[in-house]
């Protein structure tokens, strides 16, 4: 199953994205480590970074070489969506220690179709590399999912404190 496969177009510039992520979202700011962004959502950084929503990786690092980052140029947009959101695009997530194996259909290393992410799938996150103007798009309603997510724990962790 891959409800978002636009792979013939040329894919968005990977600077535009984050732009994108900052210009949309009340709240976010990027953090740049070990090579990658991470979005999180923390208004006026009033709480520890805990409640990050999206991230860009552009390289492969220990544990995580499904995507095969280090080819020239490409990258991978992830995005932390919810349970059933998840579900909606790809049934059952993987079982815990399949990483890299979210089901035999998943190439990882392909360009701009939404998949599983290979690594943090089970936990309802998804993937694209290189997305191409109408696959981010598409998965633009995710980022705002994946933000209102955020949100909402950040609003839980707030009222308990």
């Amino acid at each position: 199953m891959n409800p978002i496969d636009n792979s013939a177009e040329k894919p968005v510039d990977e600077a535009s994205i984050p732009q994108y992520i900052l210009d949309t979202f009340d709240g976010v700011y990027a953090v740049d480590a070990w090579g990658d962004t991470f979005f999180f959502y923390n208004p006026g950084r009033a709480q520890p970074d805990e409640f990050y929503f999206a991230t860009l990786k552009n390289k492969d690092d220990g544990y995580d070489r499904f995507s095969d980052l280090d080819r020239p140029s490409v990258f991978r947009l992830n995005i932390g969506i919810g349970k059933a959101g998840f579900r909606a695009l790809f049934g059952a997530p993987p079982r815990r220690g399949t990483e890299g194996d979210a089901g035999p259909s998943y190439d990882f290393t392909a360009l701009d179709r939404l998949l599983p992410h290979p690594v943090y799938g089970r936990q309802y996150w998804v993937c694209v590399l290189n997305p191409s103007a109408a696959t981010f798009e598409a998965v633009k309603p995710l980022l705002a999912e994946a933000y209102d997510r955020a949100v909402a724990k950040y609003a839980q962790r707030a009222a308990r404190a």
